[in-house]
């Protein structure tokens, strides 16, 4: 009986150290087997190629395959949510995308609070769109079109594609800062708004310039302005929005997560090899084709960035009046 009892109180012992120095050996020997990325968002487009090029830099360097897995549903929220749910051992990550920020606002009930339940770990990239108008409407620049919407208020319909898309929530940040009143249309897809702002059914989109450059180029479109600070490389001659609107910036800003209680070593590998990519220069021009601005730092600064923006797009999206049950 006291060998028994003994032995019991020694696999106790293991038991309680075993917590504090799992982590570790984890992360000593972290990647073991291979990762899933999770990308809350169907499988083409910008953020895909984000996916897809981390990924792929990632299993390069660590020497296991960095699997992209989509998982689209409900604004991101169902991807999102498989993420949290998963252990939180490094081997299921989240692409991060704007919705983390503007659903914490957009939605009456969500199984989850991301700041809370997300450990943030790299930024990656961020998307400034372009204001573009159809020829049809009399403006050239942002000052015109500021004054054109107020000398006809409701006449302009600006597209999304859909209720708290990051087009949506641009527009409506540009109607607030502005003081205009211009008619929000959500569409389904960007090719479907696209499609009648082409033919002059919409009159203003706010969407990335991998969607609208081609158009502008060809001169079915006309941009006014890009939604960043600084003006673009892909569209140098295009001024900014904020200088017509000073403060105005609207990006679409993507990066990596993984499940709270990731341990802080995974954390800090993952961080220092999204940012050895980022320093890249084969990277940064692949990012520039797609119209991206390389977003290095730590896994501090990219939760900074996300909290901000969620208390940016709060204000919106309580501006807007619009909520998705």
């Amino acid at each position: 009986m006291k060998l028994a009892r003994r032995i019991f109180l020694g696999l106790t012992a293991a038991a309680a150290v075993l917590p504090t120095m799992s982590p570790i050996a984890m992360a000593e020997n972290y990647p073991a087997q291979p990762v899933r990325v999770i990308v809350p968002f169907g499988s083409s487009g910008a953020t895909d190629i984000v996916a897809r090029l981390i990924a792929q830099w990632l299993s390069d360097r660590l020497g296991r395959q960095f699997i992209v897995e989509n998982r689209p549903g409900a604004g991101s929220n169902l991807g999102t949510a498989a993420v949290i749910r998963s252990a939180p051992d490094g081997y299921t990550l989240l692409l991060v995308g704007p919705p983390a920020a503007i659903n914490a606002t957009l939605y009456e009930k969500l199984s989850f609070n991301f700041l809370r339940d997300i450990a943030p770990i790299a930024g990656i990239v961020r998307f400034p769109n372009v204001m573009v108008v159809h020829p049809s409407v009399p403006v050239t620049t942002v000052a015109e079109l500021i004054a054109y919407a107020k000398a006809n208020p409701g006449k302009i319909n600006f597209a999304s594609t859909g209720l708290g898309s990051t087009p949506h929530v641009n527009g409506e940040l540009f109607k607030m800062m502005a003081g205009i009143n211009i008619v929000h249309v959500p569409y389904r897809s960007a090719a479907a708004a696209m499609t009648d702002l082409l033919s002059g059914q919409m009159q203003l989109y706010l969407g990335t310039a991998a969607t609208t450059v081609g158009y502008i180029k060809a001169g079915t479109l006309r941009a006014l302005g890009v939604t960043a600070l600084a003006r673009s490389q892909t569209l140098p001659d295009v001024p900014t929005v904020a200088e017509s609107v000073p403060g105005f910036e609207a990006s679409a800003a993507y990066g990596l997560g993984a499940p709270i209680d990731t341990p802080d070593e995974i954390v800090a590998m993952l961080n220092k090899e999204v940012n050895v990519a980022l320093a890249n220069a084969g990277m940064q021009a692949r990012f520039a084709e797609l119209g991206g601005i390389v977003l290095p730092g730590s896994a501090a600064d990219y939760r900074n960035l996300i909290a901000a923006e969620t208390e940016k797009w709060a204000k919106v999206v309580k501006f807007a009046g619009v909520r998705v049950d």
